[in-house]
């Protein structure tokens, strides 16, 4: 058995950010994922403000102009209204998955991680603290870290199950015909309960999906050639679906040496979906908690190390829920849209947040401060 300081599960935002910051730091790292890089992969691919701030400070250098799509124009609907169109906005990227993550994956073997892409896992032994590959090679580790995705593999080892079916969210989307150069980002709400629509305009192809909680969305097919409708591209296209775990934060993200990143740990925005950023952010974390652990030779001691780093993702979390109450909640949503209409200091907030500039905990601030005029309005109607 070829031992390693940490493996990695999980070649994604998540992963590669782990895997990267722990051979950075000069641990033995093996890199594992079912699929060789490059790869499609389900996703929106919104690369906000905060993703682009994160993938430079995590890796040295901005993403490669090449894969991304910079757009300065959105427009908001909810529930088929048209709430506004904004021009000249804090720029928004789209990039495509199949490129960011082999560029991620490429700075984490450039730095010295072993590369085990195309490898698909078998098996996970907690106790012997090993993993068996598919072709039969088993890898021992000190420090473990899950990055692979909602349906998680470490997950399901550590917990029996990777997500809980009543919170977990889900999403349908389309790859169409490139749009015209001058499309906007589009951005509905309410295209499905508790959840959003999208379309982004990216370089060869505009990506159309919706998502929304699972367990309220039992039509959510049909909802989504509803919203292909609207575009005039229903039926023309596969639908890709996937579970997505936005809000359903793993309060334990872990155990001992073996720790649970990006998707697999519940760490996407309740709100928007996004989950490119705090899945890079918590693969970084991750890898810094790995390499404390083993340069102490204590490698149980992971976990506590790493909850402490995620405090404020998970702060920011816990502000997202609050105000995903009043955004999707039938008691507050219809007089969420009146002042999002109106109001210009909620979507310059709203876009501030989406362009990284601010977090949560200062949005939900702004948010309470307006709770009282929410509940007047929705009691009265105005």
């Amino acid at each position: 058995m070829d031992t390693y300081d940490v493996i990695v599960i999980g070649g994604g935002p998540a992963g590669g950010s782990a895997a990267h910051v722990a051979a950075r730091a000069g641990l033995r790292v093996a890199l594992v994922d079912r699929h060789a890089f490059p790869r499609d992969k389900l996703c929106g691919g919104g690369f906000t403000g905060r993703s682009y701030r994160y993938y430079q400070e995590i890796f040295g250098a901005p993403i490669p102009a090449e894969i991304i799509l910079t757009k300065t124009s959105v427009e908001f609907h909810a529930h088929g209204q048209e709430l506004a169109r904004i021009d000249d906005i804090p720029p928004i990227h789209m990039t495509m998955r199949r490129d960011m993550d082999a560029s991620i994956v490429g700075h984490a073997l450039a730095s010295g991680a072993e590369d085990f892409c195309g490898a698909g896992v078998a098996e996970i032994d907690l106790e012997g603290r090993r993993v068996v590959l598919k072709d039969g090679r088993e890898l021992g580790y000190a420090v473990l870290i899950g990055a692979d995705g909602a349906n998680s593999s470490v997950a399901r080892a550590l917990f029996g199950q990777a997500f809980d079916h009543e919170r977990i969210g889900f999403g349908l989307e389309i790859e169409a015909p490139v749009p015209a150069a001058d499309a906007p980002v589009r951005i509905d709400f309410g295209a499905a309960e508790w959840g959003y629509g999208w379309n982004f305009p990216k370089a060869g192809s505009a990506t159309i999906g919706i998502g929304g909680v699972h367990s309220k969305n039992p039509e959510m097919k049909a909802a989504m050639e509803r919203y292909c409708g609207i575009f005039g591209v229903a039926g023309q296209h596969k639908v890709k679906g996937a579970f997505l775990p936005f809000g359903d934060v793993r309060r334990w993200p872990g155990r001992r040496e073996v720790l649970l990143a990006g998707d697999a740990a519940g760490l996407v925005d309740p709100i928007t979906g996004e989950g490119i950023a705090y899945a890079m952010q918590s693969g970084a974390l991750a890898g810094e908690a790995a390499v404390e652990a083993v340069r102490a030779n204590h490698p149980p001691r992971a976990l506590t190390l790493y909850k402490m780093k995620l405090r404020p993702i998970h702060r920011a979390m816990f502000h997202a829920r609050w105000i995903r109450q009043i955004i999707f909640g039938r008691a507050f949503r219809n007089t969420f849209v009146r002042a999002f209409r109106g109001s210009g200091t909620v979507r310059y907030q709203y876009l501030r947040l989406m362009a990284g500039e601010i977090e949560y905990p200062a949005l939900a601030w702004a948010t309470f401060k307006k709770v009282p005029g929410f509940v007047v309005r929705s009691v009265t109607g105005r």
